[in-house]
């Protein structure tokens, strides 16, 4: 099969490196609007040549890997696609995307969120095992076509990633909690840090709690005024709700309650005894 990529920063760049692997994958071509990143793509050999638009819509199969309001665009632009062509979205917010398909193409495209990443971005961000044992969700899956699930679950399944199906709507809900307001609550930390703070006493005393934290900061603006524009109702629920756990445990420290506060961290603890 033929791939094109549409996007060839982090998510696109390292999707091409694991491609070039895959026995049933002939070609990876790719476009990016971004000059600079089309030149850092071929001389990182991420992709074989790049192509205009016209010659993705040729491939067998499509992968967008673009900020999530270029999805949408890009999907109105692709009704002339052939039958049997396999249009895979990675955006990290589905329900406004699904809802947006052409129904002349509902089938071709197939509506997925790599639950991977790291906070940098372009194409020198490419990782060729990012995907490599992670979680990927597949949403509304029942209405793409046979060929294209077959064709989606081959590619993810040689990726040597974790399948999960759920409704878009559902998606963008969790989401919210576990990425989307995490990156609001890094951003904000940094700039509340940069904005009362000496930088340079910033760098002598940052330690490991703060890095964990801030590193979120570092991701792209772009990207995510994207993300919050198409999932503002979830984001603000989530941001709320986080508000209010912030106020307990700031009301707790004003009033010296170090037994409820206590409490409180220990009840923060029982997270992780989901993963063990």
């Amino acid at each position: 099969m033929r791939v094109g990529i549409i996007g060839l920063g982090l998510m696109g760049g390292s999707l091409a490196l694991s491609l070039k692997n895959m026995p049933f994958i002939r070609e990876v071509i790719g476009s990016d609007h971004n000059k600079e990143h089309q030149k850092q793509a071929l001389d990182l050999c991420l992709v074989k040549q790049i192509v205009e638009f016209q010659e993705i819509k040729k491939c067998d199969i499509i992968i967008l890997s673009v900020p999530v309001n270029g999805i949408i665009s890009i999907i109105q632009q692709l009704k002339d696609i052939p039958k049997n062509t396999t249009v895979i979205d990675f955006g990290g917010t589905k329900e406004k995307i699904v809802n947006s398909i052409p129904h002349e193409i509902r089938e071709n495209i197939v509506a997925a969120h790599p639950m991977t990443g790291t906070e940098f971005f372009g194409p020198y961000a490419a990782i060729e095992e990012l995907y490599t044992d992670k979680v990927v969700v597949l949403c509304d899956l029942e209405e793409s076509g046979e060929h294209q699930k077959k064709v989606a679950i081959q590619l993810f399944e040689t990726l040597r990633m974790k399948i999960s199906y759920m409704h878009a709507h559902e998606h963008d809900r969790h989401a919210a909690f576990i990425s989307h307001m995490p990156h609001v609550i890094s951003y904000s930390l940094a700039n509340t840090v940069i904005r009362q703070e000496n930088r340079n006493d910033i760098l002598t005393l940052a330690a490991g709690g703060f890095r964990s934290m801030s590193r979120l900061a570092k991701s792209s603006p772009a990207m995510w005024e994207d993300v919050f524009k198409q999932n503002k109702g979830n984001v603000l629920e989530a941001i709320e709700l986080f508000e209010k756990e912030l106020k307990n445990f700031k009301q707790h420290i004003k009033d010296e309650d170090w037994v409820k506060l206590h409490k409180e961290m220990q009840d923060a603890n029982t997270l992780y005894n989901i993963f063990s």
